[in-house]
């Protein structure tokens, strides 16, 4: 190479290998993943939905080598890959007046995912969106208590009617278990609860149903993932090498299960002195949003560290209410970044390329 180049400037080369077929260029579609740059020799992935035709695929995978190539790199490895379809079929009309249902999850404990799931899901009600948040996290159910909790379900015609907190409906496995009893439960009824808060709760009409995930990736994922067609997966990490090589599992997890990845968020992301004002980064800086241009996935925002959000999430009053704080605005900016992520998502679906 007569310059040196990273994986950004590859990226930025593959925005421009777009096909009359594709409804975005392939990195707005999410097909390149795992850049990798090295001494004159550049590898990456091309992964696209198993129903674009081979002829397709090979065109656009030719135009794609020559892009990098153009570059002045000698060797270019590519893999090309169609994604594999989900092992079960989803029940698409579990809840048909939703419009998109949209996974917050991580791979580890500890990175705040269900703190940022209940800020976006406030942020986007502010944008004039009817939102619902579903707490799939049997184990620790936690958004009650963010979002306040005033409120206890109630049945209605044989329904569960959720509670409605700051305008946003919830649904959580902690309206119906004791205070500080564990839940001890294998495959079978977690598969069932996951049903029952879809099928069983009156939703109503939503443009975004968000679902606050557990750490890992464990059955109730993989129940989710079969029990309806989702959206996509916004993946919350904070910026330190582990959390982002934990947070690396739960996408490759939504990969194998063809789970489009929405973006990246970045929690706690640096802290600003309330007294001087100086920055620390406390845990790093940045992590997520390279790792987000490294693996050809959107990055959504950073969220700043702030004891404010500790102390609101407490009292149960969501930061993304005020807007005028750095991190109300944080979290509003997040929510607008992941609208756009799934209008384009559902371009691609309107234009015949779905991702099975």
């Amino acid at each position: 190479m007569s310059k040196r180049i990273g994986a950004q400037d590859v990226l930025q080369a593959l925005t421009g290998v777009k096909d009359a077929a594709l409804a975005a260029d392939i990195v707005a579609s999410g097909f390149v993943k795992d850049i990798e740059v090295g001494q004159d020799r550049v590898t990456f992935t091309l992964q696209t939905p198993p129903n674009i035709p081979a002829a397709i695929r090979a065109r656009v995978a030719e135009n794609a080598k020559q892009a990098v190539q153009a570059l002045g790199v000698k060797n270019v490895e590519m893999s090309v890959s169609a994604q594999m379809a989900a092992p079960v079929n989803p029940q698409p009309g579990l809840i048909p007046h939703v419009k998109s249902t949209i996974a917050v999850a991580s791979g580890k404990g500890g990175v705040g995912k269900s703190t940022v799931a209940a800020n976006l899901a406030v942020a986007l009600l502010a944008g004039g969106a009817k939102v619902g948040l579903m707490d799939t996290d049997v184990y620790g159910p936690s958004v009650p208590m963010l979002m306040g909790g005033s409120e206890q379900p109630h049945v209605v015609e044989g329904k569960i009617e959720p509670p409605v907190e700051y305008g946003v409906k919830l649904i959580s496995m902690a309206y119906f278990l004791p205070k500080n009893e564990a839940v001890i439960w294998r495959g079978p009824m977690l598969h069932k609860t996951i049903q029952q808060f879809l099928g069983d709760v009156r939703w109503g009409e939503l443009d975004y149903l968000l679902m606050d995930l557990p750490p890992g990736t464990g059955d109730i994922q993989l129940s989710l993932s079969q029990t309806i067609p989702l959206t996509g997966a916004v993946i919350v990490s904070t910026p330190q090498d582990l959390a982002l090589s934990v947070a690396s599992k739960a996408i490759a997890m939504f990969q194998k299960l063809s789970v489009p990845i929405l973006g990246i968020i970045e929690n706690m992301s640096y802290y600003v002195c309330p007294h001087c004002g100086q920055r620390d980064d406390i845990f790093g800086h940045g992590g997520a949003r390279e790792a987000a241009k490294r693996l050809g996935f959107p990055f959504l925002g950073e969220i700043p560290l702030d004891p404010s959000i500790r102390v609101q999430s407490d009292a149960g009053k969501p930061v993304a209410l005020d807007a005028s704080t750095s991190y109300g605005k944080a979290f509003q900016e997040a929510a607008e970044a992941l609208k756009a992520q799934v209008t384009l998502a559902g371009q691609q679906i309107a234009s015949g390329i779905t991702i099975e």
